[in-house]
């Protein structure tokens, strides 16, 4: 079955519930929906545009990749065609996971592959993504939907299952290992959930792998979030630092009280999505700098960004496993021969306004510097300021002038 038949029998689908819905209200004006304009408006929904078999850069309103291939022009990115070449799994489509299939799907990435068990709820309305007329879809089901009515040229695969199951994980690791568009293994995982369960489940599976992934979390006071890169034997895997209830054996189902829930706030979830995919964009395309550990305190403003390094004692065995082989990896690699470029003198053809630029290795400092720490830092020690040192500078000068004019006076009294 095609993505657009999928379409058009969702789209039939909703028109239908929404028909049933409008006459349980008794016939209003207000919500009865006429059999016309269900009809109009389901296949309104199943419009979707043609796949489009090739990139374009060519700048018409028509062509929904002109701007991101115009990251080429600018030189950010060598050949961002290539996208449509990868294939990511995306675990969790919550809050979080959601908004990075979106992003990825307008990004024109080849291949998402989506695993969660969860349904769509009102409660979930105060998040990105999904809508109120989706409540009791399966997660996945209600992504692909709307994934293939933003981008029909991406391939999505939808799987409503929980992988922290012994047979499901088995399907999760063949996904891995077969899931791209050639059945062969896929190019990043990225982690959305909200549990640490799922956490470990999806560390232990890329261990056992060596599959680069990606972690992500938000806070359950909804104000702080962050995202970890995670690469088998170079860096530090969730097991390698875990959690204080990870590492105390805690089951964190008996800390959830009834009638109580995480805070969750669209804005911060935005944000780590945001980072997320920014971080996943420049791991495939090999542009910028993929950060290997950056959160985010949305109450100061605060980014920390760190490199975590791998535990030689981690407890999972495939990460120290990992270690040893990027050890060896790294003894055997030549040297590096580093090349230094010389530097072409820049030459302005027209500089009618006389305009010049400062070198920028000036080691001219100026007469007055103030650094203030950011929120949530602070200095070890306050470092003297410019003023006191030349108030120190002029007081030894003064009292050498003065030693030496008392000097003189005891030689003129002696010679007396």
């Amino acid at each position: 079955m095609s993505s657009n038949d999928v379409l058009e029998k969702l789209a039939k689908l909703r028109s239908k519930v929404r028909d049933i819905g409008s006459k349980s209200d008794g016939g209003s004006s207000f919500t009865t929906i006429t059999a016309a304009a269900a009809a109009t408006r389901a296949s309104e929904e199943s419009k979707a545009r043609s796949k489009i078999s090739e990139m374009s850069a060519e700048v018409v309103d028509s062509n929904p990749y002109s701007r991101l291939m115009a990251l080429k022009r600018m030189g950010i990115v060598k050949d961002y065609e290539k996208i449509r070449e990868k294939t990511l799994i995306v675990v969790g489509v919550g809050g979080v996971g959601s908004v990075v299939a979106e992003m990825l799907t307008r990004c024109a990435v080849g291949k998402l592959i989506l695993f969660d068990y969860d349904k769509v709820e009102l409660a979930n309305m105060n998040r990105l993504f999904y809508q109120p007329h989706q409540s009791g879809l399966s997660k996945v089901e209600a992504a692909r939907d709307t994934l293939l009515h933003i981008n029909p040229d991406v391939e999505i695969e939808v799987h409503n299952m929980n992988i922290t199951t012994m047979e499901n994980f088995k399907i999760f690791v063949n996904r891995i290992q077969h899931g791209n568009l050639d059945n062969g293994k896929v190019d990043l995982v990225l982690s959305c959930v909200d549990n640490f369960e799922a956490r470990m489940t999806v560390n232990t599976a890329c261990n056992e792998e060596n599959q680069i992934w990606i972690e992500s979390g938000v806070s359950e006071n909804a104000v702080s979030g962050h995202i970890q890169y995670i690469e088998p034997g170079k860096t530090a895997c969730f097991s390698c630092l875990p959690p204080l209830i990870v590492a105390s054996n805690i089951d964190e189902k008996t800390l959830k009280k009834d009638g109580v829930c995480a805070a969750s706030l669209p804005t911060t979830m935005a944000v780590v999505a945001g980072f997320l995919v920014q971080n996943a964009l420049k791991y495939l395309l090999n542009f910028g700098t993929v950060t290997n550990y950056l959160g985010y305190n949305a109450l100061a403003d605060f980014f920390p960004n760190e490199e975590i390094r791998p535990n030689p004692n981690c407890d999972d065995r495939f990460c120290r496993q990992r270690q040893n082989e990027y050890q060896e990896r790294l003894a055997n690699e030549p040297p590096k021969e580093e090349s230094v470029e010389e530097e072409q003198p820049i030459i302005h053809e027209d500089n009618d306004w006389g305009i010049e630029l400062c070198d920028d290795n000036s080691e001219e400092i100026p007469e007055e510097t103030s650094t203030v720490a950011g929120k949530g830092l602070k200095f070890a020690y306050d470092a003297p300021s410019t003023t006191s040192l030349q108030q120190q500078t002029n007081g030894e000068t003064t009292s050498k002038i003065n030693a030496a004019d008392i000097s003189s006076l005891m030689a003129q009294l002696k010679s007396l």
